[in-house]
């Protein structure tokens, strides 16, 4: 029970991360955070019974600067592209990055510049660029668009109810 997941708020209530219930418990002890929410169950002690937080919130207001965007990353180009060639439409999780224009001819590395592809459509592009391939982009890559301020790690791919009113639109 001590590895449950917690949603920890900052103290203006805004979603700050996720933790487990025996870190939680310890900011509690140490008077860094109180309970917000009941969780399921109680953790043991030699000498008490304590309940398990569901949502803690710090009593400290922990600055955090604000996201300016997306760093550019396989990982965010994939999810930009939806996990998907550029060129085919083919749904994969075996993808390559892809210069839309080569950086052998000085396409530079930048959200407009780089795509998610297909090992055989990489292949069959080589260095050209998709006019000389006669391959067509399924969208024109771009910056992906702003996302929210806090994103709810997926723990055992499941998020609790308690949280939703924290959350708000959040959770999705």
């Amino acid at each position: 029970m001590v590895n449950y997941p917690v949603l920890v708020l900052n103290q203006n209530y805004e979603p700050l991360t996720i933790c487990r219930a025996r870190r939680a418990l310890v900011l509690i002890y140490q008077g860094k955070a109180q309970m917000v929410e009941d969780g399921n169950g109680f953790a043991r002690s030699a000498n008490e019974r304590l309940p398990l937080p569901s949502v803690i919130r710090l009593e400290h207001l922990i600055k955090r600067p604000r996201r300016r965007g997306h760093r550019l990353t396989r990982y965010e180009i994939f999810s930009r592209d939806g996990q998907r060639c550029q060129y085919c439409g083919k749904e994969s999780r075996q993808l390559t990055l892809d210069h839309v224009m080569p950086r052998s001819r000085g396409g530079p590395y930048t959200w407009e510049n780089i795509v998610a592809a297909c090992t055989n459509c990489n292949r069959r592009k080589a260095g050209r660029t998709p006019q000389e391939a006669s391959m067509k982009l399924l969208s024109i890559p771009g910056p992906p668009e702003p996302g929210p301020l806090f994103r709810l790690p997926r723990i055992h791919g499941e998020t609790r109810p308690v949280w939703q009113k924290y959350l708000g639109n959040q959770a999705s």
